[in-house]
């Protein structure tokens, strides 16, 4: 059986009027999952609110969160001690084969391992990671993944 993941979706710009023009009816939506809400709208280049979440936003910060899920997860089962692992993820939306889409993800996780011995496997299991996530295998876009390594306690500021 399939595990059923769901959200709820509601147009609250609808409180400023009616789609009457493309150009200024309001892009506000809140989506809820489960007890959380998130505040989204469309990204600020397609007339929305900056001040809120893009769908664009969470189809990057899904793609980063499986992979570090997933590389946590393969870390700790082949005995690779992480001790931080940051990101900071990009997409590329644009005109690609025609189509406006999201045609480029990179990642660049930064891993603090607790023993510098373990960093070949470690860099191994970036890879594996990759091609064991779920969101990365839902998806055509390509998934650029630079990780870099460094052993210790990770920095300060995350």
């Amino acid at each position: 059986m399939a595990d059923i993941f769901t959200s709820h979706l509601e147009w609250s710009g609808s409180a400023s009027g009616a789609t009457r023009d493309p150009a200024t009816f309001s892009r506000d939506l809140d989506v809820a999952i489960g007890p959380l809400a998130l505040p989204m709208s469309s990204a600020p280049g397609f007339r929305g609110d900056a001040t809120r979440l893009n769908p664009e936003q969470l189809f990057v910060a899904s793609l980063s969160a499986c992979q570090a899920l997933t590389y946590l997860f393969l870390a700790a089962k082949h005995g690779v001690a992480v001790l931080g692992y940051t990101d900071d993820a990009e997409g590329r939306l644009g005109l690609a084969d025609g189509k406006m889409r999201v045609s480029r993800v990179l990642l660049r996780p930064r891993i603090t391992l607790e023993d510098p011995a373990s960093e070949l496997k470690a860099r191994e299991l970036v890879a594996k990671a990759h091609a064991d996530c779920f969101i990365a295998n839902s998806t055509t876009t390509p998934v650029h993944i630079e990780p870099s390594f460094q052993s210790g306690a990770p920095p300060a500021d995350g």
